[in-house]
């Protein structure tokens, strides 16, 4: 069971199975499907992309199991295949973007009001924290993260880093390392496959990578061998 773009993507996988394809927004009956299929008596995998647990499949499951009454140590069981999600694919290929405190914000507004977003985003703005960005954009959705964009302005330098992952560890897949300040330059870059990374007061850029420092600076001497040998 699946959303049809997920479960193509492993179509070498369920060769001879019974498969539910879903479109987009059909989140609600792709769970229903699903634990329709478990009380059947079948060994049922809802594809969700990235890790279930993070902007996927598994919260959705359980409120409906939830909303029925159910039991976990009686009803159906359910396993939580943890995954990669793009937060962790993302930053391995820019470098080390996530060594200090980060926030991730979804930019989607289907289910969680702009404004509630808006609060959020703005939070993590003023706390200081690097900000991993999902969904930044799609076809009806254009000025949140320029929005966004504005807001971040605010609080850090035009300077400050970003990178805008696109397709990460596809075929397709795109990466650009670029500032606040012109990061608008990339919009077609954007979609419901990228990821962009803000980086806070602290990230520098190096030679095409995103540089998080951790804080071992301001306690040891990074250069502590080359200075015994010479």
């Amino acid at each position: 069971v699946g959303y049809s773009t997920y479960v193509n993507l492993v179509a070498d996988l369920i060769d001879g199975k019974d498969v539910y394809k879903y479109d987009m927004t059909q989140e609600v009956e792709r769970a229903q499907q699903c634990i329709k299929s478990a009380k059947d008596g079948k060994i049922v995998s809802l594809v969700s992309s990235g890790d279930p647990g993070i902007y996927g499949m598994a919260g959705l499951i359980f409120e409906v199991l939830a909303e029925s009454g159910w039991d976990p140590k009686t009803g159906l069981q359910v396993e939580i295949v943890p995954g990669v999600s793009a937060l962790n694919s993302c930053a391995s290929l820019i470098g080390s973007p996530l060594m200090t405190d980060f926030a991730v914000v979804s930019m989607s507004d289907l289910l969680v009001p702009w404004e509630i977003i808006v609060k959020r985003v703005e939070a993590a703005a003023a706390g200081d924290f690097v900000i991993v960005i999902y969904n930044p954009s799609s076809k009806k959705r254009i000025h949140q993260l320029q929005d966004t964009r504005k807001l971040l302005l605010e609080h850090r330098s035009p300077q400050t880093p970003v990178a805008i992952i696109k397709g990460a560890y596809r075929e397709s897949q795109s990466i650009v390392i670029t500032d606040l300040e012109h990061m608008e330059e990339y919009a077609d870059k954007l979609g419901m496959i990228s990821t962009v990374i803000v980086g806070n007061s602290s990230t520098y850029n190096f030679n095409d990578l995103m540089i998080n420092p951790r804080g071992y600076k301001s306690k040891y001497s990074l250069q502590a061998e080359q200075k015994m040998k010479n």
